[in-house]
């Protein structure tokens, strides 16, 4: 049986989240899963709801707790991060506007751009401390990461941690198992497409119809603006406006002719010309009621009573078929992951994090070669490869003339001066998690 340890299990949505999907699993039924969190209050209100569900559903599974990492790593035979550092939304302001008033049109502020690079200097060095305990204590363990910044995220672990089986996953991708089946007026059963890039700045390359084997792409194109025009963006309980962040979408599918798989929110933060045809509106209405849906007081089991609803197969995240997958060594294909390139993309050099498809093997997870990826749509990609490489070395170093490069680097920053400016502003402002660039 399994030992599944949720590293950041305090916040509900993804610990009552991620352990409502193991309860549906008929295939690790028996296993423990181990809740830690620093916060010993919300890490007590987790496991208490969880009971309560375990005993509700008679679910086949012991629930632990504990503030101690070490403890919680101890025979650990998967872990799953997902954790935030500080005041989440108030750092993410901070992010994101304090930029704006330096002259720096970035979208976001949450993985791309100068806030994605603050962002990343937060939360790299604490992923890593834990990735050195699960090095030290449960090195064969499988490792799944939810955090943000996703790419850079990554790239930190796998360069430090080189041999730890370590994936990132995003549910970005299951966009494309929503909408695809509409554009294509057929069940996604019958559907097989590949996509990839980076996280957040990834295309849809092929859609078939299994049946037939026909191509998808021209039936998309014909139906493209027609569906994205109307289409409604829903968010975990919420919904945007009709056509809500499709400008750099938009823009992105015209210029280089491929899907995004994800819109502007996420798209723009990376690229230098997004600030001039995003849906700035459709934005600020997401992250505002985002805020306000992730900020709402849930005080009983009630509050997360639809995570527990076993008539509903469904899973909240992707890792619980992952792990299912690898356990049973199905070989089956799991539509992105994020892992070190090897020739997956030609484009990009060996090492970068990229998102692909990739098959789940007794081993892990094995990268999928994207054959033939457009040159034009890979060389936005290669805009941040260096800006991530630096990312990596100014948090391993602890190097402020190295995170300046990080910023110099960011397609999005187009000052020297004003970047200085800004790097010492916002280590001063998150000096409890920026001091150590000092």
């Amino acid at each position: 049986m399994e030992r599944i340890v949720l590293i950041g299990a305090g916040s509900q949505q993804f610990g009552l989240g991620t352990i409502s999907d193991i309860f549906k699993s008929k295939i690790l039924e028996g296993s423990t899963i181990v809740l830690h969190d620093v916060n010993d209050f919300a890490l007590a209100k987790t496991k208490r709801i969880a009971d309560q569900f375990k005993e509700e559903l008679k679910a086949k599974y012991t629930v632990e707790a504990t503030s101690s990492r070490k403890e919680a790593l101890r025979g650990a035979t998967v872990c799953i991060i997902s954790i935030e550092i500080g005041k989440r939304f108030d750092l993410w302001d901070q992010d994101w506007k304090i930029p704006l008033q330096y002259g720096f049109k970035q979208i976001y502020g949450e993985n791309g751009g100068p806030g994605g690079l603050f962002h990343s200097l937060r939360i790299i060095p604490p992923i890593l401390e834990i990735c050195d305990d699960i090095n030290k204590i449960c090195p064969e363990a499988f490792v799944f990461n939810f955090s943000n910044p996703m790419q850079r995220i990554c790239h930190a672990v796998t360069t430090k941690f080189p041999e730890l089986k370590f994936y990132g996953l995003c549910h970005e991708i299951a966009s494309m198992e929503r909408q695809l089946p509409a554009l294509m007026e057929t069940s996604i059963h019958n559907i097989e497409f590949k996509a990839g890039g980076l996280n957040h700045l990834s295309i849809l390359l092929e859609a078939t119809y299994k049946d037939s084997k026909k191509d998808a792409y021209p039936i998309i194109r014909n139906k493209f603006e027609t569906f994205y025009s109307r289409l409604i963006n829903y968010h975990d309980g919420f919904c945007s406006e009709p056509g809500a962040e499709r400008g750099v979408f938009f823009e992105i599918f015209k210029s280089y002719g491929y899907l995004p798989i994800t819109t502007d929110s996420h798209l723009g933060e990376y690229l230098p010309w997004a600030y001039s045809v995003a849906d700035h509106g459709a934005i600020l209405h997401f992250y505002d009621n985002y805020k306000i849906e992730s900020l709402k007081p849930r005080e009983g089991a009630k509050d997360y009573a639809h995570f527990f609803n076993m008539d509903d197969l469904k899973f909240h995240e992707r890792v619980v078929p992952v792990m299912e997958g690898i356990l049973n060594d199905t070989g089956d294909m799991e539509a992105a992951v994020n892992v070190p390139n090897k020739g997956f993309i030609e484009e990009l050099p060996d090492g970068i994090v990229v998102e692909v498809p990739g098959n789940l093997q007794k081993r892990g997870v094995d990268g999928i070669k994207l054959q033939n990826y457009p040159k034009s749509f890979a060389a936005l990609l290669n805009l941040q490869v260096s800006t991530i490489k630096l990312t990596t070395d100014a948090a391993i170093n602890k190097s402020f003339e190295v995170a300046f490069s990080a910023l110099l680097s960011d397609p999005v920053v187009d000052n020297a001066k004003s970047a200085k400016k800004l790097l010492k502003k916002m280590i001063n402002v998150q000096e409890p998690f920026l001091g150590y660039l000092k």
